[in-house]
């Protein structure tokens, strides 16, 4: 990043980068294919993170949610070294060539996290066409993608400073209020709506519910149970 400050990507050689890290030429070429890999060295590591959150999320977690936590591994990736991350966002916005490597890397995210979400649709939520879970799945997951990154580059170019997690976790809670409803039937230990887990009790009625549930759903289950009851 030195060499790139005071001489320039384009101008900045192989050699160079080898020498001032101490190395071989040939050293440098085990770990990285080329220049701009060099750029990203992180970013398989970190999708293997995310891949692995997803893998190992808790049965009672909303699967958006876990996606949130997943996408996280990239937000501590750059909040880790603060000052490289603020380099590196700057080189980025000056070089083509690894803009495109970093929305290649975007990509490869949201490819992970629409195949997720693919598996946690609530077949009961989907009234029109079952054929649209792709669709949806895929916008959720850009959703989640991009309020990440929407919020990452707003924290980069405020120079790293603020707490960027705090920041997050608000815009996640967002995609969540706008897409968390139909996701989550693979994840589900209860039912979605429980009409059958009513009880009467004299005069009153107990209803079942989703913790996570919208509120719009539980009134619909409210109502529906004063109906049957009545």
């Amino acid at each position: 990043m030195e060499l790139f400050a005071t001489k320039g990507y384009e101008a900045t050689t192989v050699d160079e980068i080898a020498a001032a890290a101490g190395v071989a030429r040939r050293t440098f070429f085990r770990h990285f294919r080329s220049k701009e890999e060099a750029i990203f060295p992180d970013h398989d590591d970190t999708l293997v993170r995310a891949e692995a959150v997803l893998n190992a999320a808790p049965a009672h977690e909303h699967p958006l949610d876990t996606v949130c936590r997943g996408i996280k591994e990239v937000m501590r990736m750059y909040a880790a070294r603060p000052e490289i991350s603020v380099q590196r966002y700057k080189l980025t916005r000056e070089v083509p060539t690894l803009r495109e490597a970093e929305i290649a890397s975007v990509a490869r995210y949201e490819r992970l996290f629409t195949r997720y979400l693919l598996g946690h649709f609530d077949e009961h939520a989907h009234d029109d066409d079952a054929n649209d879970d792709p669709l949806l799945a895929e916008v959720a997951a850009s959703a989640v993608v991009t309020a990440h990154n929407h919020v990452l580059r707003r924290w980069l170019r405020a120079g790293g400073q603020g707490d960027v997690e705090a920041q997050l976790d608000h815009a996640f809670a967002i995609v969540r209020k706008t897409f968390g409803t139909g996701i989550g039937a693979g994840r589900e230990t209860a039912p979605r709506s429980a009409p059958a887990s009513v009880t009467a009790q004299g005069e009153v009625l107990v209803a079942v519910a989703r913790t996570d549930a919208p509120l719009d759903e539980v009134m619909r289950t409210i109502e529906q149970v004063l109906k049957d009851h009545s």
